[in-house]
């Protein structure tokens, strides 16, 4: 099997690499490493190989989304057949669809039926269904139930109470010893996630969503700047410089050790806290993000990974059977119960096995169905780069290098200039 061209990527990727079986294999996947992502994939994977006979490789990516897609264009810019089937972020279907294989050719135009049509319209770019759903998510906050009861509090409603509550839990937590106490964690690092983050905070306190569907840039407004003043605010109070550097599993493992009141984090870390290993088994309670003020609202980040198979692929048939498979009904049942995975089949969300094991899939499942999308449809190609701006200067705001009115001028300026080269 041909591995030349992945080891070339690796090289240039700023982190993490590639690693594989090396055995040759009728097919190759590639998989997310966070939180249990490998692990199921690779049991998704077993389970097939077991149904049909043949082999697949499995190769772990870089968990940096920001990483990934760069490893991503570089392999399929070479025109390389190296990987056949990818784990695509749900924002890439229109970065990635000239390299992508058209799966309703292969597997039928009924292939997503039963499918959220919103992610399934996200997918189809020019009639052509470049990706199928595998699972969505969308940002939750994640609290202690112990000790907001310890201290008298139910879940927070806005920023600012979840702000208050957590000072308050932090310092008197400190006080009586834990001197390791956060009151809260999220995903600061400059990547992606902060992009999401970043975004919930904006459209919370209703700053819009930084390009609108239209393509205007609206980042400059005083809601947005209030947000990202807000957000700045924690770092050193309830969150540790060190959130400046954290993604989705930093962030975890700092809650998951007992030592954070509040995380915002997707609902894989749900199954993760739960279990036998984890300080804070049994203490843990999940709500919706806050509202960014009294005339705020909830805003939940669209997230979620989909399954493509690369226009390159020498067994593009095969591929588009792996993906059927591990993007069905009962591999995506079994996902949801084992590690809290959220379906993209609307069937599982009223299914009793899967919310007995996620009661918060009852609860939450507006918030997962009207999550707030990054602007990637109205910028196109440009996204990525519109991201970067965003990421970077919300980055600059947390960092205290520039406040939030400097903040969103500035990258209403930078946005401008992308907008003019016809994004």
């Amino acid at each position: 099997m041909k591995k030349t061209l992945i080891t070339a990527a690796i090289a240039l990727a700023s982190t993490a690499g590639i690693t594989s079986q090396a055995h040759a294999a009728d097919l190759t996947i590639s998989c997310g490493a966070v939180g249990a992502e490998l692990t199921l994939c690779q049991e998704g994977v077993a389970a097939w190989e077991e149904k049909t006979g043949h082999s697949v490789d499995v190769v772990s990516t870089p968990n940096s989304s920001t990483e990934r897609l760069s490893l991503y264009q570089q392999i399929l810019s070479a025109n390389s057949s190296d990987i056949d089937v990818m784990q695509i972020d749900v924002v890439w279907p229109g970065l990635l669809a000239n390299h992508l294989l058209d799966l309703r050719e292969v597997l039928g135009d009924d292939a997503a039926a039963g499918h959220f049509d919103a992610i399934v319209t996200n997918n189809t770019i020019d009639d052509r269904l470049v990706a199928m759903p595998w699972f969505t998510d969308a940002g939750v906050l994640y609290y202690r139930e112990d000790l907001l009861e310890k201290y008298g509090h139910t879940a927070p409603e806005t920023w600012q109470e979840m702000t208050d509550i957590a000072r308050e839990i932090k310092d008197a937590e400190r006080t009586e010893g834990n001197n390791r106490m956060q009151g809260y964690v999220f995903q600061g690092r400059a990547y992606e996630g902060l992009t999401v983050n970043a975004l919930e905070w904006v459209a919370s306190f209703g700053g819009g969503t930084v390009v609108e569907a239209d393509g205007e840039v609206s980042i400059n407004n005083q809601h947005a700047a209030e947000a990202l003043d807000l957000a700045a605010s924690w770092i050193g109070d309830i969150s540790p410089d060190g959130v400046l550097n954290y993604t989705e599993e930093e962030a975890r493992g700092v809650f998951q050790g007992g030592n954070a009141v509040f995380m915002r984090n997707w609902p894989y870390a749900w199954a993760l806290a739960q279990s036998d290993d984890s300080d804070v088994r049994g203490k843990v309670g999940v709500t919706q993000l806050p509202a960014g003020g009294e005339n705020g609202q909830s805003a939940a980040g669209l997230g979620g990974w989909n399954l493509a198979v690369s226009r390159y692929s020498d067994n593009p048939e095969l591929a588009a059977d792996l993906v059927a498979f591990l993007t069905g009904e009962e591999e995506q049942k079994r996902r949801a119960i084992q590690s809290s995975y959220n379906p993209t089949i609307d069937a599982l969300y009223q299914d009793e096995e899967v919310l007995e094991a996620v009661p918060f899939f009852g609860t939450l499942y507006e918030t997962f169905v009207n999550a707030v999308a990054r602007p990637s449809a109205p910028t196109g190609d440009a996204y990525g780069r519109v991201s970067n701006a965003f990421f970077s200067t919300s980055h600059d705001v947390l960092s205290g290098t520039k406040d939030g009115t400097q903040a969103v001028a500035d990258l209403e300026a930078e946005l401008a200039r992308l907008k003019r080269r016809n994004w």
